[in-house]
C-alpha cells in the first residue's frame, strides 16, 4: 500500500491511455473490449489510484448481488435503522446509497472515489433521472469502514447494471448476497470469479435461508465454494424471518451479527484493515496484465481490420486507374459521337463540338471506371467483419464532381493550346486558330492509336518541336486530372473508415504503459 510516486504516475498514464483507446469497428470481441475499457477506467479512478494515494482512506465495503438477494435490507439490519430503499421498487432505482461514520464523511463528499457520480447528502430517490451517490451517515457504523448498497447486477435497466459492476470494482471488500433460491444461479458466480480473478477481500452472504433447509442448504452451498476454489471465504447465513418477507428494511441485530462482527474487526483492527485493502489492491493491480494486455490485442485487431479494408479500396482504385489508362493508351476515346465529330473534323464539325464530345467521353470512362471501384470495395468490405457503413454514391454525384475536374482539364488544355499558337504566330508573323490546336491536342491525348494524326496534324500547324513540347505538357495536365479525380473518389468512399482514424499507436502506448507498471509495482513488491 506504499505505492511510490514512480508507480502512481505509471498508473495515471496507463489511465491515460486506456481513456483514449477506440474500438470503433465493430469486429467479434469489440464490444466487450469497450466494457472491458470501460471497467479499468472505472477501477483505475473509483478504486486503486484513489486507495495508492490514500491509504489510510476508509475501507469501501460493496454489498453486491442479484434483483432481491436482499442487500437493501442487510444494509439497513448492519446500520440499524433505514437508510436505503428495499423493496419491489429497488430494481429500478438509480441512486446507490453510501453510509458511514459522521467522521469519514469528508472522504467520500468529494470525487476521490466514485469520481463519476454526484453527491447527495441524505436517503432520497432521485427525481430529475441523474445518476448521484447518496451519502448517510451514522455512529451506528465504526469510523473506517463504509458500506455501500450498490443497484442490482442483474437489473432490467442497462445503466443500473453497468453502475452496479463500476461501484464493485471500487470496493475495497466485495459482500455479495446470494440467496437460497438463488444460490447456484450465474449471476453470483459470476460475481464470485471475478472476485477471485482479481483477489479481493470478499465475503458472502446467502440470504432469506428456510430454517427448515438452513443445514443443508448452508452446506451444499460451501460444496460448491469448496468446489469452486472459494472454501476460504468468510460465509454468513441469514434466516428466511417475517421482517424480510415484509420488505421492512430491517433484521433483527442477531441475523446480521457475525457480518457486522467481521466487517468491523476489518475497520477497527489496523492488520486486518490494511490486509483488506492491501490485497484488494494487489489483486486490482496484478489483474491489469491480463486485462490490458487484450485490450491491447484488441486495437490489434481493429488496426488489422482497418489496414485491409483500406487495402482493398486501394487495390480497387488501382484496378480503376489502370482501367482508365489501358483505355486512352488503347482504343481511346475516339469511339461513338466522339469519332463522329473527329471524321467530320474540321470541315463538318468544329473544333467546340468535338472539344464537347471529347469531354463527354472522359467523363464517362471515369465515371464508369469509379463506379466499378465502389462496387468492387463494396464487395470486398462485405466479406470483411467490421466494415463500416457509408460511403457508397449515386453514378450521377460522381459524374458531377467528375465533370467539373475534367472541364478543368478542358480549360487547361486550351491555355496551353493558346500559348502555343501564339509563341509560334509570333515567330511566324501568323495569327493562330486556338480551338482548333486543342481541339486537336485533345485527340492526340485522348484518342489512342488514332490520336498519332492529331499529333501529325499539331506537328504542321506548330512544328514538331513544339506539337511534341505541347503534347508533354498536356498529358501531365491529363495525369494530373485522372489522379484528382480517381484519389478525390477513392478518399470519399473511404471516408467512412478513415474518419475513424485506426492507428496502431494505441496499441503499442498501452503495451509501453503497461510494462512500465508492471516493472515498478515488481519492484514495490521487492
Amino acid at each position: 500500500m506504499d505505492a511510490r510516486p514512480e508507480l502512481l504516475d505509471a498508473l495515471t498514464v496507463l489511465r491515460e491511455r486506456l481513456a483514449a483507446v477506440r474500438f470503433p469497428l465493430e469486429l467479434p470481441g469489440a464490444e466487450r473490449a469497450r466494457r472491458s475499457a470501460a471497467e479499468l477506467l472505472a477501477q483505475l479512478d473509483g478504486y486503486l489510484l484513489p486507495r495508492l494515494r490514500r491509504p489510510e482512506a476508509p475501507l469501501l465495503a460493496v454489498v453486491g448481488g442479484s434483483t432481491g438477494a436482499g442487500k437493501s435490507t442487510l444494509v439497513n439490519s448492519l446500520v440499524g435503522r433505514r437508510v436505503t430503499e428495499a423493496g419491489v421498487l429497488r430494481p429500478t432505482t438509480r441512486m446507490p446509497v453510501l453510509v458511514c461514520h459522521p467522521d469519514d464523511q469528508r472522504w467520500f463528499d468529494g470525487r476521490r472515489v466514485l469520481p463519476q457520480l454526484g453527491r447527495v447528502c441524505g436517503p432520497r430517490q432521485e427525481s430529475d433521472g441523474q445518476t448521484a451517490l447518496s451519502v448517510v451517515t451514522t455512529r451506528a457504523l465504526p469510523a473506517g469502514l463504509a458500506l455501500l448498497d450498490a443497484p442490482d447486477i442483474d437489473s432490467l435497466v442497462a445503466g443500473n447494471r453497468d453502475l452496479a459492476a463500476d461501484l464493485i470494482c471500487a470496493a475495497d471488500i466485495w459482500v455479495l448476497v446470494t440467496t437460497a433460491a438463488r444460490y447456484a444461479d450465474a449471476v453470483p458466480w459470476h460475481l464470485l470469479r471475478s472476485a477471485q480473478e482479481y483477489d479481493v477481500t470478499l465475503a458472502t452472504v446467502l440470504d432469506r435461508v428456510p430454517h427448515q433447509i438452513a443445514a443443508e442448504v448452508s452446506r451444499h452451498y460451501g460444496a460448491l465454494l469448496e468446489r469452486a476454489g472459494l472454501g476460504a471465504v468468510p460465509r454468513f447465513t441469514v434466516p428466511e424471518l417475517p421482517e424480510s418477507a415484509g420488505n421492512s428494511g430491517l433484521l433483527p441485530a442477531t441475523a446480521v451479527a457475525g457480518l457486522r462482527e467481521w466487517l468491523g474487526r476489518r475497520a477497527q483492527d489496523p492488520e486486518a484493515r490494511a490486509a483488506a485493502a492491501a490485497r484488494t489492491a494487489a489483486g486490482a493491480l496484478a489483474s491489469l496484465r491480463g486485462r490490458v494486455a487484450d485490450l491491447a490485442g484488441g486495437c490489434a485487431a481493429q488496426y488489422a481490420a482497418a489496414v485491409r479494408l483500406d487495402q482493398r479500396l486501394a487495390d480497387a482504385y488501382a484496378e480503376a486507374d489502370r482501367r482508365v489508362r489501358a483505355c486512352l493508351s488503347g482504343g481511346g476515346l475516339l469511339t461513338g459521337q466522339a469519332r463522329a465529330h473527329w471524321l467530320a473534323f474540321p470541315e463538318d464539325a468544329s473544333a467546340e463540338e468535338l472539344m464537347d464530345a471529347l469531354t463527354q467521353a472522359l467523363t464517362g470512362l471515369l465515371v464508369e471506371a469509379v463506379s466499378a471501384a465502389d462496387e468492387h470495395t463494396g464487395a470486398a468490405w462485405h466479406r470483411e467483419p467490421g466494415a463500416p457503413e457509408g460511403g457508397e454514391d449515386c453514378a450521377e454525384a460522381v459524374s458531377e464532381r467528375t465533370g467539373v475536374l475534367v472541364r478543368r482539364l478542358r480549360r487547361c488544355l486550351e491555355e496551353l493550346a493558346e500559348e502555343a499558337r501564339a509563341a509560334v504566330g509570333t515567330a511566324r508573323g501568323e495569327p493562330g486558330d486556338e480551338g482548333e490546336t486543342a481541339a486537336l491536342l485533345a485527340a492526340a491525348l485522348l484518342g489512342g492509336k488514332t490520336g498519332g494524326v492529331a499529333q501529325q496534324s499539331l506537328a504542321g500547324i506548330l512544328g514538331s518541336r513544339h506539337a511534341a513540347r505541347l503534347k508533354d505538357q498536356g498529358a501531365a495536365e491529363l495525369r494530373r486530372c485522372l489522379d484528382r479525380v480517381l484519389t478525390a473518389e477513392r478518399l470519399r468512399r473511404g471516408a467512412a473508415l478513415h474518419r475513424l482514424a485506426i492507428t496502431a499507436e494505441p496499441q503499442v502506448e498501452l503495451i509501453a504503459a503497461l510494462s512500465s507498471v508492471t516493472e515498478l509495482s515488481s519492484a514495490t513488491d521487492r
